[in-house]
Formats: C-alpha cells, sequence, structure tokens
C-alpha cells in the first residue's frame, strides 16, 4: 500500500486535474463525480458516500454521518464547493476520521481559483 503522503499526493493530483477541465463554480456532486472518474482511470480505489455509524454511549444510533469518499480504506476525502472553508468543515472531517478510525483526511474546496488554496490535509 503506498505511504498516505504518496497515496494523498495521487488524490490531490485527480483533484487538480478536475479543477484544471472545469475550473470553480460547480455543484459539488459534479466535482464528486469528475473526481472518482479521475481516481478510476488512475487505478485508484476508493468507495463513494461511504455510511460512518454514531455510536453514543456504546449505543449505535439510527443516524450515520457520510463521507464523500474513503480512498483505499486509508483515506477520508471531503469535498466543498463553497466560498470559503470554516472551522465546521474542518471539525467535519476531523469526526470523519475518528468515526471512521482512519487516520488521514483531505478536505478539497473546488470553488477557488487555484486549488492548492482549497486543500487542507489533516492526520489523527
Amino acid at each position: 500500500m503506498l505511504m498516505y503522503r504518496e497515496l494523498t499526493d495521487r488524490i490531490l493530483g485527480a483533484a487538480i486535474e478536475v479543477h484544471r477541465e472545469l475550473g470553480p463554480g460547480l455543484l459539488e456532486s459534479v466535482y464528486e463525480e469528475c473526481l472518482c472518474y479521475e481516481l478510476s482511470t488512475r487505478g485508484i480505489s476508493f468507495r463513494r458516500q461511504v455510511e460512518l455509524p454514531i455510536r453514543y454511549k456504546r449505543v449505535k444510533l439510527a443516524a450515520n454521518l457520510v463521507a464523500d469518499l474513503v480512498v483505499q480504506d486509508v483515506v477520508v476525502v471531503e469535498l466543498k464547493a463553497i466560498d470559503q472553508i470554516h472551522p465546521v468543515h474542518e471539525a467535519q472531517l476531523l469526526t470523519y476520521l475518528k468515526i471512521s478510525g482512519l487516520r488521514v483526511g483531505l478536505l478539497i474546496n473546488f470553488n477557488v481559483p487555484v486549488l492548492k488554496d482549497g486543500v487542507i490535509r489533516r492526520a489523527l
């Protein structure tokens, strides 16, 4: 399996390609669809719209959180197409990491002129 850094770099390479083709201003669902296409063409396995069960005091709740992508069962990827990332979006990513038991996550906001300015990488 690829090291975390190499894998996140490959994910970001795919996201940059999507952003290069489409630019900012579209719906998150469009970016998700195109990123999944790019990951597939690069041979990077992923699961889409992954339900993360919520537990409260050892009880599994009926509600689940949903992560946009889990790449190679190692990296949680949360996509946005918003004016700016706020602390609540970073908190969402960290919560997904804690609930999933995964250690590395990417928060990617496609609604920026240069994609690198819309990327946050977090690790637990």
